[in-house]
């Protein structure tokens, strides 16, 4: 049975929330300001082109609607990597969850992520992931009782060269057979048991929690509050803090603003 054909919310959906206000904002442009300067010399297209721009401002709306889910299900991604504690709650979790787990790790790591939008296990590619203009298949096996096979890993090479991937990857919150990984040898296909899995998501939370805390500048490269001259470095010579560093105005003695030197 083939798969049918998406909606254009439901695709939205599936974007980052800012496609969604893009083409929203382009619709209204294109209805509101666009259209009307065109003159069409064919009566039905012009008709039709006046009948147009006074829908413009509702057409722009119906494209905003993807927006707030989108934003809502990146957050709830991003929430289901960081609530991970270690491969017992992996396991915990739902096939579907599992995918958005792995898809949410890859778009961590840079990767552009192009989610199996279907409501059943796909049993093929569940995640297509684009960099550096190269396209990764990745089969997710959300398998506790039994061992991922060969059978698994010799279907994702006959989709990665129906699909002219450069690589495929399959991982599982388990482990592979030795005939899936000595199938692997020579060929472009990652496999990636539970305990590796584990160090990939450990991995990219450790990241994410580093670039989120707050860097510390110096204010050596700000400015003044009181008059904007540049904060410039100097070293107390007497006094209780003597030896000490703080941050001083450069318009000094006009300006005796000091503050104290982050450490």
């Amino acid at each position: 049975m083939g798969r049918r054909q998406q909606s254009i919310l439901e695709i939205l959906m599936h974007c980052p929330w800012w496609v969604s206000v893009i083409v929203s904002a382009a619709s209204y442009i294109g209805l509101a300001v666009v259209l009307p300067s065109v003159e069409f010399k064919s009566v039905p297209f012009q008709a039709m082109a006046n009948g147009l721009t006074p829908i413009a401002t509702y057409v722009a709306l119906f494209f905003l609607i993807p927006a707030p889910i989108s934003a809502f299900s990146s957050w709830r991604k991003r929430q289901l990597v960081d609530r991970q504690t270690g491969i017992q709650s992996i396991r915990s979790l739902s096939w579907k969850q599992f995918e958005e787990l792995v898809a949410e790790a890859y778009r961590r790591k840079g990767y552009t992520v192009i989610e199996n939008p279907g409501r059943g296990a796909d049993g093929g590619v569940d995640i297509r992931l684009q960099k550096d203009g190269q396209l990764h298949l990745v089969q997710c096996k959300q398998w506790q009782s039994q061992k991922v096979g060969v059978n698994v890993v010799r279907e994702m090479l006959g989709l990665m060269t129906a699909e002219s991937a450069a690589s495929a990857i399959v991982i599982c919150s388990g482990i592979f057979t030795q005939e899936a990984k000595n199938f692997t040898e020579g060929k472009a296909i990652d496999l990636v048991d539970g305990a590796q899995l584990e160090v990939l998501i450990g991995q990219v939370r450790r990241v994410s929690r580093e670039a989120a805390a707050p860097m510390r500048r110096q204010p050596s490269a700000t400015l003044c509050p009181r008059c904007g001259s540049r904060l410039v470095l100097r070293t107390a010579k007497k006094g209780a803090n003597a030896g000490g560093q703080f941050y001083g105005c450069s318009a000094f003695p006009k300006c005796r603003h000091v503050q104290p030197r982050l450490t």
